[in-house]
């Protein structure tokens, strides 16, 4: 769905599919994700994204251009000027960013960049760190009666402010691995109690993936842990167990369930 050109002055403009890789392994991908690496002629990559992820786009360039919380990376203006280059240059160009693009994934100051020179984009969803945390630990985010809500938020603002809040049945903090250690007061500051349940999961849908339990009050204990990994944290409804638990196990023969109190 490339733009034609109108005369020589004007540069020709592909297409830009936002595609929505998952955290972590790269087989949490949609179908419609790798069809679309698939048709790709080059690929600017999340920093994060698996390596694995190239062998589906076997006649695209890869090229990796952040972002990594914390670390040095490329800026936004540098990846939105990319992504424009890249269009002119290419038929079909994927941008692949962890987890779901739209969610903390800068994707509108990239839509934007392309809507500004006048470039078609397509967005494909995906999995997002919040889903995979809730499906390895098997701790749904939303409990019918008594999970009705779900907050997704980072606890860092752009000006590196830590701030929390209660406003919601349960809420998850990306980008957590770093605040572990203060956000526990803060959460209890704005109105947690020190009891509340806590889930961290770092390095979600990835075979290393690490999990603790905590309250609020021992928060600061799952530093050690999770340090320096990307995290997400669970507080609330959501960071409960499962009332009824059930184990599926191909090797033991048929499902049972297990009674959580």
């Amino acid at each position: 769905m490339g733009l034609g050109r109108e005369g020589e002055d004007t540069l020709p403009a592909g297409r830009v599919i936002f595609v929505s890789a998952g955290p972590g392994a790269a087989d949490l991908i949609t179908v419609r994700g790798a069809r679309a690496l698939a048709m790709a002629d080059i690929v600017l990559a999340d920093a994060l994204a698996d390596p694995a992820l190239q062998d589906l786009a076997p006649r695209a360039n890869w090229t990796y251009v952040g972002k990594r919380g914390f670390e040095h990376s490329a800026k936004q203006a540098e990846i939105n000027a990319l992504l424009v280059q890249a269009a002119r240059e290419h038929a079909v160009v994927v941008r692949l960013k962890g987890g779901d693009a739209s969610v903390f994934g800068r994707l509108e100051e990239e839509l934007q960049a392309l809507a500004e020179a006048g470039i078609a984009s397509e967005v494909i969803p995906g999995v997002t760190a919040a889903s995979a945390a809730a499906a390895l630990t098997q701790r749904p985010l939303t409990r019918r009666g008594r999970g009705r809500n779900v907050s997704l938020t980072t606890a860092m603002t752009a000006e590196g402010e830590l701030r929390a809040a209660l406003s919601a049945d349960t809420e998850v903090f990306y980008m957590a691995g770093r605040q572990l250690d203060t956000l526990g007061p803060k959460l209890q500051a704005a109105g947690w109690p020190a009891d509340t349940p806590a889930l961290v999961v770092s390095r979600a849908g990835c075979a290393d993936a690490r999990t603790s339990e905590h309250k609020l009050r021992n928060l600061a204990d799952a530093a050690a842990l999770h340090g320096g990994r990307p995290a997400v944290l669970i507080v609330g409804t959501g960071a409960l167990p499962a009332s009824n638990k059930i184990v599926v196990s191909p090797e033991s023969g048929p499902l049972t369930s297990q009674s959580r109190s």
